[in-house]
């Protein structure tokens, strides 16, 4: 468990790193998230290690909502004071995500071949 936590958070610093080394607007963690995948996707798929680790993380990630909690609590007033510009871009981003969600699944199921069965035959 160590050795995947070890890894993890190896390559959020890393992404860290190039994110701020190259003033990219982009998070370092996403970066270094993008890392792993690339360098999973080299390896063949996470070990057991990193699987289990990873899904011991998953089962606790409501606790990693507590922070943006506070923040909430704590910021009330400005919250309350922006409460405009933050649902038009609460709305706006959702809809873009939906969207974007809905063209890439149009783009892979038209790329898709169409199975062929034994009647059609």
């Amino acid at each position: 468990m160590i050795a995947a936590l070890t890894l993890l958070l190896v390559f959020q610093l890393v992404g860290e790193v190039i994110a701020r080394a190259l003033a990219l607007p982009i998070p370092g963690p996403v970066i270094g998230m993008a890392l792993l995948f690339l360098a999973l996707l080299v390896r063949g798929g996470p070990g057991e290690d990193l699987r289990q680790t990873s899904g011991q993380l998953l089962q606790h990630l409501s606790l990693l909502f507590v922070p943006a909690g506070t923040g909430i609590v704590i910021y009330g007033d400005r919250i309350a004071a922006e409460w405009l510009p933050l649902v038009v871009a609460l709305f706006l981003s959702t809809f873009l995500a939906l969207a974007v969600t809905a063209l890439v699944l149009q783009a892979l199921t038209h790329k898709r071949p169409k199975p062929t069965t034994e009647a059609g035959k």
